[in-house]
């Protein structure tokens, strides 16, 4: 299928100024397909050729200004129009499109629980082609005008106020101009919540048999909504730019969520049916900061080219984060981006897939769709709140609205956003956004003490070249409460330093980036080492702990820490630990990558172990019921970490875990799953539990315990399922993808180790891209950390005929595991030391 390249897309927003859309789709017409039909009116500004895209499974009628065209031109997705003259043009089209599976285009949904139907768009990037025609690229903005034929019962919802009219059609007013991916439809028998505010229809929305789930939160949802748009009405002078705000929870999304103006959509999985922590429903609230961030910068202003998505989404996750902690009950999601979103970010800046957080060389959209990673997301953002920190709050918004009036309704380049904020400030904004925005990898912060007179000084050390203005805690310890460290002071300082700054008394521990305000990887010095290693849950501030974790992460991948020692620390500390973002963040690094790959075969039932006595002295200290959130996390991970069944079998059939919590759907299918991974359940208990849980999410986990059976027939009918048929939707995939791979099951799936690469390329070709990220992320062998998986999978990337999606995601992966035989080498490096060390010495 063509891409659109920057040179084709600069040539034809030269030749064109669309005006305006009119579509109509039919959703009556069957279960595969719908109807479509397109009127564009536009201005040609001189005589020309150019093409308009479509991906239809049948292509009716097209006529330019009354004149049919002939359908059978239509070639690779591009409709051409030839020999245009100058001025207005009207195209209509008529087609018949393909309800899609892989969450690209119009997803169509069929809800287990009770068998109603659900439909939406997801446009992005490219996949408004496979909807309607039109001209899609992003600057050629145009106003909207869209109806809807739906089934009797249904409600459209849409970016716009939609009615329904006398003749059962709904209707959406007409949109501001707006690009083409941002058109947004969502139609089914929704379960609604609606109000009011600011004069505006507020709306939450999801399938029928969510809606006990929404209205348990719907409260929530809309106090964390209406909170988010004053603040952000106090941030902007331009007020919200369009008619509505809702809000539909879809399912089977493949993102967080999707910035559609005045519709944004989130995967459903939103709509807690189960226990969640209050971390998770901070996540929550981020993402709708996030999202609706986008009205302004993305919706409001948009970029020209693609080579600026990193911007839409750096902004918005800045101020998702930010907006979230001064305008919402949770007050610290600061804490989570550093241990969750940060490493993203910094995982992904050191594989040799990285690029800049602006990338010049964009030049087509299948390259632009590699570009949504830790990197546009993470480190954007990071560099975002650094830029911030650097300018001030005041001239940084004051740049901010300068940009959203100099550009409304339009298009913009990272030149412009430069220009706007330079205009605020006399600061040298382009030489920052050189160093920061244009080039790649992490930084390496080292802190150096020199002491003469008893007075030391400190000079911080940097492995990189970007400037970093950040936040120096000295903290001593604590000599009535021993294990503590209490905070002497925080210094503000510039790297690279002009001369040393003046410390005072050695302090026991020395802590750059304090408050994480800056991206970069800290290194301690022996001393403040050992305080970390006695002292790290006595630091009073979370975030702090949160620089300290994300240090010692750093340092096992980088093969300087052994992995045991982190698990030591995390035993130590952690069942004294009160935030959840970071118990949570510990636990996932040391029972994922540390006990999965940095670890041996050996060595990871020493782990599991670990984390086991980890989680119960989690659970014994939050018998009193004052920690549900923390009891949960200790939960899950035990279930994770089990070697044995007896203890969850006893949980699953009592059905709840002694002291609390009851075990919810998703507990019970959790450890469901982890009895399938050691063989103690069997496809007749998989089957019950179904028909217990016979939603969505119970069709998942099913299919996830399926393919965990350590049976071969088992193995052969989930690979089947995904490599040879195309049936399965992009989350049952996903499931299923999820099940097969396990550690304790190595050798009954070796023989699918060397099958995966060819099924991995020819599945992604077949599916596209949705199911090629899904293939690389969850279904590549990650537990097979060996010399010959390796090997195969570069012969992969170097031989084989990849589409961009899986050659990126499978470079990443590929990249992980040999950053996993690196650790597991230096690992071994030490303990052969050890050893000869212990034979010198005897």
């Amino acid at each position: 299928m063509s891409v659109l390249t920057r040179d084709e897309a600069q040539l034809r927003a030269q030749l064109l100024d669309v005006h305006r859309y009119t579509v109509e789709l039919d959703l009556t017409t069957g279960d595969e397909t719908f109807d479509s039909r397109t009127v564009i009116r536009f201005t040609a500004r001189s005589a020309g050729d150019t093409f308009v895209e479509l991906k239809p499974a049948e292509l009716r009628a097209v006529a330019l200004d009354g004149q049919p065209l002939d359908p059978e031109s239509l070639d690779d997705g591009r409709l051409p129009l030839k020999n245009l003259t100058a001025g207005e043009h009207e195209l209509r089209v008529d087609a018949v499109m393909r309800y899609s599976r892989t969450g690209e285009g119009m997803h169509r949904f069929t809800d287990p629980s009770d068998g109603e139907t659900y439909v939406y768009t997801q446009m992005f990037m490219d996949d408004v082609q496979r909807v309607f025609a039109a001209f899609d690229q992003p600057d050629l903005k145009a106003l909207f005008e869209v109806s809807v034929k739906a089934p009797e019962g249904w409600t459209v919802l849409a970016n716009s106020v939609t009615e329904q009219r006398a003749d059962g059609v709904w209707q959406a007013a007409p949109t501001p101009l707006i690009s083409t991916y941002l058109v947004a439809v969502a139609a089914g028998p929704w379960h609604s919540v609606r109000t009011e505010h600011r004069g505006l229809p507020f709306g939450i929305h999801c399938r029928r048999s969510l809606a006990p789930h929404l209205d348990t939160d719907a409260e929530e949802i809309f106090d964390v909504t209406r909170a988010c748009f004053d603040r952000y009405h106090e941030k902007f002078e331009e007020p919200y730019p369009f008619d509505s705000y809702d809000q539909a929870f879809v399912p089977e999304f493949n993102a967080g969520a999707m910035e559609n103006p005045g519709l944004v959509t989130f995967r459903d999985e939103f709509v807690y049916r189960s226990a969640v922590t209050d971390t998770e429903r901070q996540t929550r609230a981020m993402v709708i900061a996030h999202e609706m961030a986008h009205m302004w910068f993305g919706d409001l202003v948009t970029l020209k080219w693609w080579d600026d998505i990193w911007l839409n989404e750096s902004f918005a996750e800045y101020m998702g984060y930010q907006t979230t902690a001064e305008a919402t009950r949770f007050t610290d999601p600061w804490t989570e981006f550093g241990v969750t979103r940060k490493s993203w970010g910094y995982d992904a800046d050191q594989r040799p897939t990285t690029h800049p957080v602006a990338p010049e060389n964009v030049d087509d959209t299948a390259s632009a769709l590699l570009n949504f990673d830790g990197i546009s997301y993470a480190k954007g953002a990071s560099a975002l709140r650094q830029l911030a920190a650097w300018l001030g709050e005041k001239d940084f918004l004051a740049g901010i609205n300068t940009h959203f009036a100099r550009h409304k309704f339009g298009n913009a380049t990272l030149a412009d956003f430069i220009d706007s904020l330079a205009s605020a400030t006399d600061r040298d904004v382009p030489a920052w956004a050189d160093s920061w925005l244009r080039t790649t990898g992490v930084d390496t912060l080292t802190a150096q003490v020199a002491t003469a007179d008893g007075t030391c000084t400190l000079t911080a050390d940097r492995a990189g070249s970007r400037p970093h203005h950040l936040t120096v805690g000295l903290y001593d310890l604590d000599l009535a409460d021993e294990g503590r460290l209490v905070l002497r002071e925080r210094l503000g300082l510039d790297v690279p330093q002009s001369v040393p700054q003046p410390i005072g008394k050695r302090p026991a521990l020395l802590l750059l980036n304090d408050g994480d305000l800056t991206y970069a990887k800290v290194r301690f010095d022996a001393e403040s080492f050992e305080a970390v290693r006695t002292g790290l849950s006595g630091l009073p501030d979370p975030l702090t702990r949160a620089v300290v974790w994300n240090a010692l992460r750093d340092a096992v991948r980088d093969g300087e820490l052994p992995p045991a020692a982190y698990l030591e620390t995390a035993r130590a500390h952690l069942p004294r630990e009160t935030d959840l973002a970071l118990v949570q963040g510990v636990l996932a690094f040391a029972s994922g990558q540390i006990a999965v790959q940095y670890l041996s075969a050996q060595e990871r039932s020493a782990a599991l172990s670990t984390l086991t006595s980890l989680c119960r002295d989690l659970l014994r200290r939050t018998e009193d019921g004052d920690h549900p959130g923390l009891r949960l996390i200790a939960v899950r991970h035990l279930i994770g970490a089990a070697a044995h069944p007896d203890t969850i079998a006893a949980w699953l059939a009592d059905g709840t875990v002694p002291g609390g919590p009851e075990l919810d759907p998703e507990l019970r299918w959790r450890i469901l799953g982890r009895l399938a991974v050691l063989g103690a359940t069997d496809e007749a208990a998989i089957a019950a539990e179904l028909e217990r849980d016979p939603s969505a999410t119970g069709q998942e986990g099913a299919a996830r315990c399926r393919a965990a059976l350590p049976d071969a027939e088992a193995k052969r009918a989930a690979w089947e399922a995904m490599f040879t048929g195309d049936d399965l939707s992009n989350y049952l995939f996903t499931a299923t993808a999820q099940g097969f791979w396990q550690p304790e099951q190595a050798e009954p799936v070796r023989q699918y180790v060397p099958r995966f690469y060819a099924d991995a390329v020819a599945v992604s070709a077949r599916r596209g891209p949705a199911i090629a990220q899904a293939v690389g992320r969850w279904a590549f062998p990650a537990h097979a950390v060996d010399a010959e998986n390796l090997r195969l999978g570069e012969a992969c990337l170097r031989d084989a005929d990849l589409t961009p999606a899986l050659r990126r995601t499978l470079a990443d992966r590929l990249d992980d595991l040999a950053r996993a035989l690196r650790v597991r080498g230096e690992e071994e490096a030490r303990q052969e030391a050890v050893e000869a060390q212990g034979a010198q010495e005897a």
